[in-house]
């Protein structure tokens, strides 16, 4: 859900919903002050635990979110690594194999890139795995044909080798991308953070407090929960996976191959 929406829609949202509570809580410690002292030891207590249980909600959710992050990172890196190590062996191939592959494996990059970029189940990335898997198929073809016309022969075997993990990696890459924070977790999240903060600015209004303290701890968890939501929108808002790795490698492609064509 949270990550279909727009960075700003997001942000009204999160900001909306905090603030919102925020402000409800003040009105109504305000309207009733005068006729409730026997309310502020108890809420008191209250408060304190709900602050405490809140701050083990947004941690968990944060870690969520770091993690998935971290991974999804790690996945396109992986990802050109093997792309670019399967294009090397490519270079050693005899001909007609080695500049088939070596164009199948130049769309086969754009088309990861397009993934990279794409918002995960979307058509557009549908379309880049679909493309992806088109590629492949081609790719191992190619090889298949490169073992059968020299089957004792070192760099085709290699190649395969390479292939074999690059297209693994494609499935990793994929599940990376699609690997959310589960959305009640998030849900749970902003929904104890308003409930917490309504309670605390309830306590303060009827203890006669001013209120920009507790606003002041509205803006840091709407900033807390925005960057929890944004870390887990690989692609959308702030914080982006970057392409850079595979955009890299794309450009060392429009160099000329280092390996010379082999010798028949």
């Amino acid at each position: 859900m949270f990550f279909r929406l727009s960075s700003l829609e997001l942000a009204l949202l999160v900001f909306g919903a905090v603030f919102g509570a925020t402000a409800v809580g003040l009105l109504l410690g305000r309207r009733i002050r005068q006729r409730s002292e026997h309310l502020r030891a108890s809420l008191g207590v209250l408060q304190s635990a709900l602050l405490g249980l809140v701050g083990l909600v947004l941690a968990f959710g944060l870690a969520l979110a770091v993690g998935r992050y971290e991974a999804r990172r790690a996945a396109v890196v992986a990802d050109a690594n093997a792309i670019g190590t399967t294009y090397l062996r490519a270079q050693l191939l005899a001909e007609p194999f080695r500049g088939q592959s070596l164009q199948l494996l130049v769309g086969y990059t754009d088309a990861t890139i397009r993934l990279s970029r794409s918002v995960p189940t979307t058509p557009e990335a549908r379309s880049a795995v679909a493309v992806g898997d088109q590629l492949q198929r081609k790719l191992w073809s190619v090889a298949g044909h490169a073992i059968a016309e020299a089957p004792v022969a070192n760099a085709p075997r290699l190649y395969v080798e390479t292939l074999n993990d690059m297209i693994d990696q494609q499935t990793v890459h994929v599940a990376a991308l699609n690997n959310r924070v589960p959305g009640p977790v998030l849900g749970l999240e902003l929904l104890f953070g308003t409930v917490a903060l309504g309670f605390v600015a309830f306590y303060l209004a009827l203890l006669g407090r001013g209120a920009l303290p507790v606003l002041f701890a509205a803006g840091l968890i709407g900033l807390l929960l925005m960057v929890t939501f944004d870390l887990d929108r690989p692609v959308r808002g702030l914080i982006k996976v970057p392409s850079t790795p595979l955009t890299s490698l794309r450009a060392s492609m429009q160099l000329p191959p280092a390996a010379g064509i082999p010798r028949p």
